[in-house]
């Protein structure tokens, strides 16, 4: 299939961003979707000439005539058409965004914690300098024409802020849910969290869909900028089904001794694509990047995973799994980049495929560059079905080969599960697991 590289199939967009450049907003907005609709002009889709999407075809959403929603619409929902996606008996701060746009009827806990701000992108002000500062800094040289037309847009999403010392105790819980518009619809969801000097906050990103199978577009971009001794625990639940496409990139900048630990999970789209770049820039800062993906037939997941490695003294660690059944994909990319003067830098990762089907597919593509001489830097992977040896022995212990295969599945992907913090979600997820791969 040829791929796509010229501009006719950015037109349909042109008119949606002329009309949303004419909105009102605060300057620092203003100016992103400016930049990102210059951006967007100037530069291609991303195709599989490209390096990092060399085995991503994104044809299928290019060529896709998707409507952006522009405007909040009539949605119907109620909190408890929310419960399986929501956490209602939990004491969580969430903000809900139907197609995009923030639903207080739906949300809770706006008022936060003390020194904890949260609101929306579509009725911030301009007036809180912490953001004004971050907002669209970190991306705003994308070269990817999706994160530029996100930034043309910037609509809405939401904005956290936790203040110096602050540490509220509990989750703030984004929830993106996408309805049935009729037609093929696209979001495009811009999301700024800044922790102050040793601030402390647990975020949850949850993606879902009222119809799975409908078809539409979830395109996000996050942005996260962590002060001098911050912490922040991030997990990511998407599950848009079997119809989504989603693209998401998530921006990290890291001060002095901050703490970054990010759970990615994936539940399986037809084309669904995160990729996570973070940037230690001050001395012993340490992140964790951690997923899990189980994708079906037709479905392609690819995880792409950046760190930079600025300054000294400074920890990493990538690790993913994915487990594929039928005619589905799966790409990862970890890529390590130590820059000169990052001496004593300790940087592992490992990516681990379990394969149910001969006819899945995997690429796996670890990446390391160094400038510094005094590091120590590791990577691996491994891609292959569910061992025979582990499987005869469940045989002998009068298990079925289908329970045994179903148990060794269960407990690959459920080694990432467990590890979770965050009860009420580990145990979701554990059902997930559990209910996919246990033998009929």
């Amino acid at each position: 299939m040829a791929e796509v590289t010229n501009s006719a199939e950015k037109t349909r967009y042109l008119s949606e961003l002329a009309e949303v450049s004419e909105r009102s907003a605060p300057d620092a907005v203003r100016a992103v979707r400016a930049e990102g609709l210059r951006l967007f002009g100037e530069l291609e889709y991303p195709h599989r000439r490209m390096e990092a999407w060399r085995f991503t075809n994104v044809n299928p959403i290019v060529r896709t005539p998707f409507a952006t929603v522009t405007n909040p619409a009539q949605h119907g929902l109620e909190r408890p058409d929310l419960a399986r996606f929501t956490y209602p008996d939990q004491d969580w701060i969430e903000l809900v965004f139907v197609d995009g746009f923030l639903a207080p009827e739906l949300s809770r806990g706006l008022e936060g914690e003390p020194g904890v701000r949260v609101l929306n992108l579509a009725s911030w002000t301009g007036d809180d300098p912490a953001w004004v500062d971050h907002f669209g800094r970190r991306l705003n040289g994308s070269s990817s024409a999706f994160t530029a037309l996100n930034a043309a847009f910037s609509l809405d999403g939401a904005m956290v802020h936790v203040a110096r010392d602050a540490a509220p105790p509990r989750p703030i819980h984004l929830v993106y849910v996408t309805t049935t518009q009729g037609k093929a619809s696209a979001v495009h969801p811009r999301n700024l969290v800044v922790l102050e000097e040793n601030a402390r906050a647990t975020l949850v990103e949850t993606y879902v869909a009222t119809d799975p199978s409908e078809v539409r577009w979830t395109n996000a971009v996050t942005e996260a900028v962590l002060g001098e001794g911050a912490d922040l625990y991030r997990v990511k639940v998407l599950d848009d089904g079997p119809g989504s496409f989603h693209l998401a990139t998530t921006a990290v900048s890291q001060g002095r001794s901050s703490r970054f630990r990010s759970f990615v999970f994936a539940f399986g789209g037809r084309i669904d694509r995160d990729e996570l770049c973070v940037d230690l820039d001050g001395e012993g800062a340490e992140c964790a990047l951690n997923g899990l993906h189980l994708t079906d037939d037709g479905q392609l997941m690819d995880n792409a995973a950046t760190i930079a490695h600025k300054a000294p003294r400074c920890k990493s660690w990538i690790g993913y799994k994915g487990v594929l059944d039928g005619k589905s994909n799966s790409v990862f990319m970890g890529r390590i980049d130590v820059h000169r003067g990052a001496q004593q830098t300790d940087s592992r990762q490992l990516n681990q495929t379990l394969l149910l089907s001969d006819k899945a597919t995997v690429n796996t593509r670890p990446q390391l560059e160094i400038y510094a001489d005094d590091v120590k830097c590791t990577h691996g992977a491994t891609v292959g079905p569910p061992p025979e040896e582990e499987i005869f022995y469940f045989r002998t212990r009068g298990m079925s080969e289908a329970m045994g295969r179903g148990l060794l599945t269960y407990g690959f992907a459920d080694e990432v599960v467990s590890e979770l913090e965050i009860a009420p979600i580990r145990e979701r997820l554990d059902r997930h697991v559990f209910e996919k791969y246990r033998p009929e």
